[in-house]
Formats: C-alpha cells, sequence, structure tokens
C-alpha cells in the first residue's frame, strides 16, 4: 500500500515537469536520514499530499489547498487518538519552487484546533531553512528541553524525490508538535514568531503600500495564528487588531473596523498608558458615530486620558501607528 501511494507521488511530480535530483553512479536512493529518528506515518502522510505536489516558478504564488473532505478525515482521526492534542500541525501541500538560481520545497502547514472544524483555517508556508533556524534558535536558548527534540537532517542530494517530501513532511510535524508540548518553548518570543511574524511583516507593507485587500486577507491570517496559538493579549495581537481595523475602514467594511476596535478597547481595559489606547479611543468613537454605536463610554474613557495630560493632540492616528511600528 506505501508502495504504490509513493508512486502516485513520484508521478505526480513527474507530471507537472519535475526532475529528480541525479542519484549519483545509478544506485538505489539513499535513505532519508530522519527515517530512524522520527515516526515512520510515510503512508498516512503520502495518502494526505496525494494530488497536492506540484511545480511552481517564481512567478507564481506558490501554495496548495486540502480538500474539505480530507480535512474532515484528520479532524475525525485525531479525536480517536490515544494522545489527543490541542493544537495539531499539518502539513497539506507541498510545493517544489523554482527560481532563477535555486529551487526548494516549500511545506504549507494548517494548524487545527484538534476536535474542531475551522472555517478559515491558520496557514503558514515554510522552506527547509526557516525549520532549521528555528531549530538552531531554540538549542542555542533551550538547549536542555532541546536536547530530546528531532530535527530532519541536511540532504546533499535528493531532496525533489516524493520519498524525501513526504518523510520530511512527517518529521516537520512532529518537530512543531514536540516543540508546542514544552511549555517554555511554547511561550518564547522564538516559537511564536516563526509562525505569525512573518505575515504581520507582509501585512504591514501592503498597508503602507495601499494593498488594504490583500493586506487584509493576511492581517486575518495573522490574527487566526495568534488565536491558535493563545497570544490574543500581545502587542503583536493588537497591531493585528489595528491593520484589520485600518484596512476594513480603508475599504468602507466600517461595521467590522468598528469591531476591531471593540475588541481592541476591551484588551486594554486595565490599561492607562498604552500607546495604542489613545488611537483605538479615536477611531472607535469615530467608527462609532458612522454606523450608529454607542460611543459615549469611549468618549468618557478619552476625556479620562486628557484629564491626566496626555496630549492627544499630537497623539498619531491608528494608520500611523502601524506604519510607524517596527517588526523585526
Amino acid at each position: 500500500m506505501a508502495a504504490r501511494i509513493l508512486h502516485r507521488l513520484r508521478h505526480a511530480l513527474a507530471g507537472e515537469g519535475g526532475r529528480e535530483e541525479p542519484a549519483g553512479g545509478g544506485g538505489e536512493a539513499e535513505d532519508c536520514p530522519e527515517s530512524s529518528e522520527l515516526e515512520d506515518d510515510t503512508e498516512g502522510l503520502s495518502t494526505r499530499l496525494s494530488g497536492t505536489l506540484k511545480w511552481v516558478s517564481a512567478a507564481e504564488r506558490p501554495g496548495g489547498s486540502l480538500l474539505t473532505r480530507q480535512l474532515q478525515e484528520l479532524w475525525r482521526r485525531s479525536r480517536g487518538s490515544l494522545a489527543p492534542q490541542r493544537l495539531l500541525f499539518e502539513v497539506t501541500s507541498a510545493s517544489v519552487v523554482s527560481e532563477r538560481s535555486s529551487k526548494y520545497v516549500l511545506y504549507t502547514i494548517y494548524l487545527i484546533r484538534s476536535g474542531q472544524f475551522d472555517k478559515a483555517p491558520a496557514t503558514i508556508a515554510r522552506r527547509y531553512s526557516d525549520f532549521e533556524q528555528l531549530n538552531r534558535r531554540l538549542r542555542c536558548r533551550f538547549s536542555c528541553d532541546m536536547a530530546s527534540v528531532a530535527f530532519p537532517r541536511k540532504r546533499l542530494r535528493r531532496n525533489f524525490t516524493a520519498e524525501t517530501i513526504a518523510k520530511r513532511s512527517r518529521a516537520f510535524e512532529q518537530f512543531l508538535s514536540h516543540l508546542h508540548s514544552i511549555d517554555e518553548i511554547r511561550r518564547s518570543p522564538e516559537f511564536l514568531e516563526f509562525f505569525f511574524l512573518p505575515d504581520l511583516q507582509a501585512a504591514q507593507r501592503l498597508t503602507c503600500t495601499g494593498m488594504y485587500r490583500e493586506a487584509l486577507a493576511t492581517w486575518a491570517n495573522a490574527y487566526r495564528l495568534q488565536d491558535r496559538l493563545g497570544v490574543c493579549s500581545s502587542g503583536r495581537f493588537l497591531l493585528t487588531l489595528a491593520g484589520l481595523a485600518v484596512c476594513h475602514q480603508e475599504l468602507d467594511q466600517l461595521s467590522e473596523a468598528h469591531g476591531c476596535c471593540e475588541q481592541a478597547l476591551q484588551l486594554l481595559e486595565a490599561q492607562v498608558s498604552h500607546p495604542l489606547l489613545g488611537p483605538f479611543l479615536q477611531a472607535h468613537i469615530h467608527l462609532a458615530w458612522k454606523v450608529g454605536k454607542d460611543k459615549r463610554r469611549s468618549e468618557a474613557r478619552l476625556q479620562d486620558l486628557r484629564e491626566s495630560g496626555l496630549p492627544l493632540q499630537q497623539q498619531p492616528s491608528l494608520k500611523e501607528c502601524l506604519i510607524k511600528e517596527p517588526l523585526e
């Protein structure tokens, strides 16, 4: 069964015009070195990846999607697991990206709450070097905790065979799941920012250039990622709400923008000096007036800030805060 599925994966690669790297000397394919370090579930993973492996050029947007019925089957299986997880990491597609002078595999990963159906799942797309950088940073900071965490080793050849891609995909799923199971690592900036910082940076660039519709989709995915990872009270999450509010407002989606401001102000309920409090209050009052919602509480909070001596006239707008915020 596994052999037939792997044959289908090889056919998927070959059928899209991809050519595997030469093995050298015509010998047998080298065994994937990480196979002895990680649980071997190639058959199950190959079933998920079947039909989603493809080749794309630098001009194309890399990515892929998993059919709804396949996701539902994954969630049904996860509920029956002997060791249920709060958060699942599923490689749903692998794209071989060819650029002018390089070629690499881009892995698309869904973050899924165990036993739940997400209409709009949180997703990331990362290559091997991204995972390698995360592994290196975490081992520098958490050497003891990382001692038991397996990571797939680099390969000098045959990186684009179906077998390698399938086994490496499974290795990345296990790698992220293991990291997420360690409390200190799960809360670390290195682990968290691996997921949502690229989206925040991309969304900020798109917002600065006035591409609000594209920025909105990227802010929304960053929102879902932070929600899945349980960091909905951080400064980065407030910045995400600011991005959503600005883009919704620029696209004349005023009710949605108003809702983002309300959520942010709830998170800032006990704050009196947060740099985003004044801008969110001012945006909320303006939007509440536009959509016919009650703005008296925000007006009262804004008045309290004035009486405390905060120079609101010099405060930047929500959009200005968003554009000037350094994201590194």
